[in-house]
């Protein structure tokens, strides 16, 4: 894709990645809507690129809908969507894990996924194709101790962007995950700022994502989840097989994954 010319909407857009990721893009020739829970920051990163801006709870499919809706009228159609609102709760010890916490942060990680996908699969469906670039992390892929249950929502976003791909594929919108290491923003504490410098371990920039998710959505890959690592390149992950069936059978996939009806649903599903 070239992204001159073109408009993207971007949820969790008033800091951190999101605000570098929109900064990138207007340098880029794209027309920004940047959507954040904080409405005065997305405003704030909306009047320093000169784009449009809109409150929204990311997590809500009424208000993500309508968002879509608004940016999708206000900029004649949309091409890009980059889907990355997230939060972490920074709990490790399970027992003290509180419900309030746990479904607030699924709410915006998962959910706000989900939901965003779908709104961005009919706009773009509209404007004949495009791009849907989701935040993940190196968490989506590896173990993360310190926030586990930030790890199991950070699995549940490649697990759906890898199996959402192809549908979308199909339709012409190429969907992607981008899954960054230790980054420099609001999600880590000072605290744990501070413990990386002491370590000597390097952090990488905002901007550093900003431009892997830039190279994502020029690829016109689909399914695909890139890794982002102080001192590399952002490429993406090399997911293994898993072992397939005995008895003569080829791959792992069974048959009635092909058809939209494989399951029958029901209490005992």
């Amino acid at each position: 894709m070239d992204l001159s010319g073109k408009t993207a909407l971007i949820t969790g857009g008033a800091s951190g990645i999101g605000k570098a990721t929109a900064i990138r893009l207007a340098a880029e020739g794209v027309r920004v809507a940047v959507v954040d829970f904080d409405g005065a920051g997305a405003e704030a990163t909306a009047a320093e690129i000169g784009s449009i801006a809109f409150q929204a709870d990311c997590g809500s499919s009424t208000e993500i809908d309508e968002v879509f809706t608004a940016a999708e009228e206000a900029l004649g159609g949309l091409d890009i969507a980059f889907l990355n609102a997230g939060i972490a709760i920074g709990i490790s010890d399970i027992t003290t894990l509180d419900d309030e916490s746990y479904f607030r942060m699924m709410r915006v990680n998962v959910d706000g996924v989900v939901f965003g996908t779908r709104a961005a699969a009919r706009a773009l469906t509209r404007r004949g194709g495009g791009a849907i670039v989701a935040t993940a992390s190196l968490a989506g892929i590896v173990p993360f101790a310190p926030d586990p249950c930030y790890d199991a929502s950070k699995h549940a976003v490649v697990g759906f962007v890898r199996s959402v791909a192809p549908t979308l594929a199909a339709k012409g919108i190429f969907m992607n995950s981008v899954n960054p290491g230790m980054t420099d923003t609001n999600i880590l504490n000072e605290e744990t700022k501070e413990m990386f410098r002491a370590a000597d371990f390097p952090l990488m920039t905002a901007e550093h994502i900003a431009g892997a998710v830039a190279t994502i959505i020029e690829t016109g890959n689909y399914g695909e989840c890139w890794v982002c690592q102080p001192g590399r390149d952002p490429e993406p992950y090399r997911f293994g097989s898993a072992p397939g069936p005995r008895g003569g059978a080829t791959g792992v996939i069974p048959p009635v994954v092909a058809s939209s009806k494989w399951a029958t649903g029901g209490p005992n599903a």
